[in-house]
């Protein structure tokens, strides 16, 4: 009986990260560029010498989703978003650079152009900082003209690039902060990719299928009270069998 309780317990133990992972998707469905996760289960072993017959049960999130999500109008000047693959290049929480699909911009009281979570983009001299503007714009190139304040409408300060790159995406991975960065750790940064267009006035929403993610949840967490149900009668029959050779 302590195969079937062990087996049941991991297996409890992994429906309840599966759900924390379907609860992350399913509360970002609204997140501007969000990329849902995939979750799996299957068996492993027990590693060592003492318990070669056991096994227990295993989740894991083996990728994210990067199909695009919808595109939604804003008709805001600085909303811009990636046609097809590629990533905005961003300064991550960490210092290092780090890639995302979010392209909800503004600027800061500092002439930083940030996200919508106050990540400050990349360009290709390093993080984007801009003057006193009257007007901004950003072209499909992601290529990003001010008009200073207090020039006339002709008047432009220096253009900056943003810094839009295309990796392999099967080379990144997504951090705790929903960044993405190369699995590698010894590789940091990613080169420029000129071929990346953007479409302005428009933010790219989730790609999380809201009824999807509900459905996987309501499914793992009969799983978990299977597993339960499991363990209540592994321990019943486990106090049955005591009682009869007690009996002898």
């Amino acid at each position: 009986m302590d195969r079937a309780l062990y087996i049941a317990m991991s297996g409890a133990k992994q429906n309840t990260l599966g759900q924390a992972a379907h609860a992350n998707n399913l509360a970002n469905a609204s997140t501007t560029g969000f990329r849902s996760d995939y979750t799996q289960s299957r068996a492993m072993g027990v590693y060592g010498e003492h318990f070669p017959t056991r096994a227990y049960a295993m989740t894991e999130r083996p990728a994210s989703d990067f199909r695009q999500g919808p595109l939604v109008e804003t008709g805001r000047a600085q909303d811009v978003s990636i046609e097809g693959p590629g990533w905005f290049a961003v300064v991550g929480p960490d210092g290092n650079e780090a890639y995302t699909r979010a392209g909800d911009l503004s600027v800061d009281p500092n002439g930083r152009l940030i996200t919508g979570t106050g990540l400050q983009l990349l360009g290709d001299g390093g993080p984007v900082v801009l003057p006193e503007y009257e007007k901004i714009e950003i072209s499909r190139a992601g290529i990003v003209t001010v008009q200073p304040a207090g020039e006339v409408p002709s008047a432009v300060a220096e253009p900056v690039q943003l810094k839009l790159v295309n990796p392999d995406m099967q080379l990144l991975e997504k951090g705790e902060d929903g960044l993405f960065r190369f699995r590698d750790p010894a590789v940091t940064q990613a080169p420029a990719d000129p071929n990346i267009t953007l479409v302005n006035g428009f933010i790219e929403g989730s790609n999380v299928n809201a009824v999807t993610e509900l459905t996987s949840l309501i499914s793992l967490n009969r799983q978990y009270e299977m597993q339960v149900k499991l363990m209540k009668s592994a321990d019943e029959i486990s106090a049955a069998t005591t009682q009869i050779l007690s009996n002898q």
